[in-house]
């Protein structure tokens, strides 16, 4: 359990300064991002603190769709945001078009990392994951479509808001599901399968 414990706390915090690189890069964020992006524009918060504010509120709609947090999950709602912040308070923004490709690249693959990671502890879904599995699992849909839905909705939200939309956004689409595969192998943690008593 501690092991579990120690990957989900590495990937949670790499998960959130991978997020901060993506920020500073100023090259476009992920789906999610754009719209925690666009409401620091509207409300007097940090970054972090609208995904801590935002990871609570989407926690709440588990409770209709009977989802059940794990400590992962109560973990993801803190320290994601905690760790965007004190890597923001460090990191400048990209001065050098080749920085901003260096912090949007190390910013992808890193995040894939930590979504491996946290993921293969294996001790709750974030908050906006188990949104999309609860939709599914509450309905007919499919998982394509309910996560397409709920993407394309964050960052057309979030663009309005005035959150960051450019390369960065369709790289990372397209290559955060294959590099999470990747690195997944690494760090999934299976029970133990105890061997059985000699008779």
């Amino acid at each position: 359990m501690m092991r579990r414990l120690v990957q989900l706390m590495l990937g949670l915090w790499l998960y959130g300064a991978t997020m901060a690189m993506l920020v500073r890069s100023g090259l476009g964020l992920d789906p999610w991002d754009v719209f925690h992006e666009g409401l620091t524009h509207h409300v007097p918060l940090t970054f972090g603190q609208v995904v801590i504010l935002v990871g609570a509120l989407v926690l709440l709609l588990w409770i209709p769709l009977r989802q059940r947090p794990g400590i992962g999950t109560v973990l993801n709602v803190i320290v994601i945001g905690l760790a965007a912040d004190a890597t923001l308070a460090v990191l400048p923004d990209a001065e050098h078009p080749a920085v901003a490709v260096l912090l949007l690249a190390g910013g992808v693959v890193g995040n894939g990392l930590a979504g491996a990671m946290y993921v293969g502890a294996g001790l709750g879904p974030g908050p906006r994951d188990g949104l999309w599995t609860g939709i599914v699992a509450r309905t007919d849909l499919s998982v394509r479509a309910v996560r397409t839905a709920l993407e394309v909705t964050v960052v057309v939200a979030g663009f309005a808001l005035g959150g960051t939309i450019g390369v960065g956004t369709v790289v990372y689409a397209l290559a955060i599901g294959p590099i999470v595969q990747f690195f997944l192998p690494w760090f999934e943690m299976r029970p133990r399968v105890t061997a059985p008593a000699a008779a």
